[in-house]
């Protein structure tokens, strides 16, 4: 097997830690590294290797999710770690990179292929890549990828700015943009979900759905991101990207053969390009933005934002969005969409609940009522989708009720989304990244919200801390006669370390970010 190099930039920091490291080792255990992998570290202090390397060993100690036991497979996993010195604004740092990247490549033999993870805050991307073209660094005989985090830009001008500096030494094919959402096991189940099952197959369209909600909903706050929250507010922190990105993964109507990353790709674009176009004077009536105040969550004391450490008593951020989309497509036209996302809410779940339609000619009773049938998938640790049916009561007095029906029985403990991403992008499978496109046509639609917000052309609606935000998300599926499902027919799930693994990679990128 050719070798690989894995150049990774802040190595150093939180994500390299918590999330790169423990990755890579878990890989590395399951024989799904290349057989000739290096891994050189780079940040701005004087480390040597076998300092670097037990920075390593530390990491793993601290945050892979086994035990880790000291033993010559720990040895030769860390004895694939280097260290060098980097200033990115230094053409001569990068210099010394190549030549010591092209000795361990004359020294394996092979075709030689690199692998750039840029775990920086994204005002370095553009000058990192400069001098990884302007180097030679980028002159590889295999192939060459980039994988950078969000955020993408802060909005459309910023983001095609972005990749406009990217892509002066890399090929949107060579880029891989992550989302950790994307990474997830239960999302990518829900292909397997919609095709490999006839009967959901089927059912999947306007002639069944009645209505889809999207929730990602938290019950902490804004914790040590105040620098980086105040100026992004849920809108950028999670509508523009990880929501939209469920919205698309559910929506896809992939061939019934097996799609490859092409196919994926081209058809999330559709939908965004099928996305209603929100104009700027109907933003107020389409999206509902909040802010938690003062309140309680489990029985615990929470303090207003505004009162939170590092943020202005006068701020006007949204720690809340709420907003219903329609998608003007053969597959959804006239179905709504409800996407839902905050902090400091009641309960923490991410989920998604497709509520089908009443039968057009129902043989109910009159005076009797059933509920709807829905079907919820669960993006816990665990992951989980529950069917919801009716059945006659058991009391024999002719009343209808809810069954749940456990249709994901067999959860084993996967991958993590970090072992996934990374694994797919050493291995060139982009499925389960972030495409240009999808970057610019979602800020593109996010755009008159943002411009909207800034204006104060819509309502920012106080919430207390352990409700389930503002009165008027409420009234946003009231008007079209619906509510939101919340915990009743929630799937079990382990939400304390579900809950801990968010506020980490919360923390990680507004590091990067800062």
């Amino acid at each position: 097997m050719n070798p690989v190099t894995y150049v990774l930039f802040g190595a150093t920091g939180d994500l390299a830690k918590r999330k790169i490291y423990p990755a890579l080792y878990h890989l590395y255990n399951q024989g799904k590294l290349p057989e000739s992998f290096s891994v050189i570290g780079l940040g701005r202090k004087e480390l040597s290797d076998e300092t670097f390397q037990a920075h390593v060993k530390q990491s793993l100690r601290d945050f892979y999710r086994q035990e880790v036991i000291e033993n010559e497979t720990l040895q030769a996993f860390v004895s694939l770690f280097g260290f060098n010195v980097l200033h990115i604004d230094r053409q001569a740092d990068f210099v010394l990179l190549k030549e010591r990247v092209e000795r361990w490549e004359r020294e394996v033999g092979g075709t030689a292929n690199r692998l750039f993870y840029l775990s920086v805050a994204p005002n370095f991307f553009g000058t990192i890549a400069a001098q990884i073209e302007e180097s030679g660094l980028g002159s590889v005989t295999g192939w060459k990828r980039l994988v950078i985090e969000k955020p993408f830009g802060h909005d459309l001008a910023s983001a095609r700015e972005l990749n406009s500096q990217l892509s002066q030494a890399f090929t949107e094919e060579e880029i891989y943009r992550i989302d950790h959402y994307l990474g997830k096991s239960m999302v990518q189940q829900l292909e397997t979900l919609k095709e490999a099952n006839p009967v959901i197959q089927a059912l999947w369209n306007n002639r069944y759905i009645a209505n889809v909600q999207i929730t990602a909903d938290e019950t902490v706050g804004v914790e040590e991101r105040a620098g980086y929250y105040d100026k992004a507010g849920a809108v950028r922190d999670m509508f523009q990207n990880h929501m939209l990105q469920l919205l698309m993964m559910l929506t896809i109507h992939s061939p019934h053969h097996v799609a490859s990353p092409e196919d994926i790709r081209v058809k999330k674009k559709k939908i965004l390009e099928a996305l209603d176009p929100l104009p700027r004077e109907d933003v107020h009536s389409h999206i509902v933005r909040g802010q938690y105040a003062a309140g309680a969550i489990q029985g615990q004391t929470a303090q207003g934002y505004t009162s939170e450490p590092g943020i202005s008593p006068q701020s006007m951020n949204d720690t809340f969005i709420a907003a219903k989309l329609h998608i003007d497509n053969y597959y959804w036209r006239g179905v709504p969409f409800y996407i839902r996302t905050g902090k400091r809410l009641k309960s923490k779940q991410t989920r998604i609940v497709i509520e089908f339609k009443e039968p057009l000619s129902s043989s109910t009773p009159v005076g009797q009522t059933s509920a709807p049938n829905l079907l919820v998938i669960d993006f816990g640790p665990s992951g989980g989708i529950t069917l919801q049916l009716n059945t006659k009561n058991s009391d024999r007095d002719g009343k209808f009720k809810p069954v749940h029906i456990d249709m994901y029985p067999d959860r084993s403990e996967g991958s993590e989304a970090y072992e996934t991403l990374i694994h797919d992008a050493l291995n060139g499978d982009s499925t389960f990244f972030v495409h240009w496109d999808e970057v610019e046509l979602s800020w593109q639609w996010v755009q008159p919200i943002l411009e909207a917000f800034a204006a104060n052309e819509v309502p920012l609606y106080p919430y207390e801390a352990g409700s389930h935000g503002p009165q008027a998300a409420a009234a946003l599926l009231a008007e079209d006669g619906y509510h939101w499902w919340f915990d009743e027919t929630s799937v079990a799930a382990p939400e304390k370390v579900f809950q801990e693994e968010q506020i980490q990679v919360e923390q990680i990128e507004a590091e990067l970010v800062s």
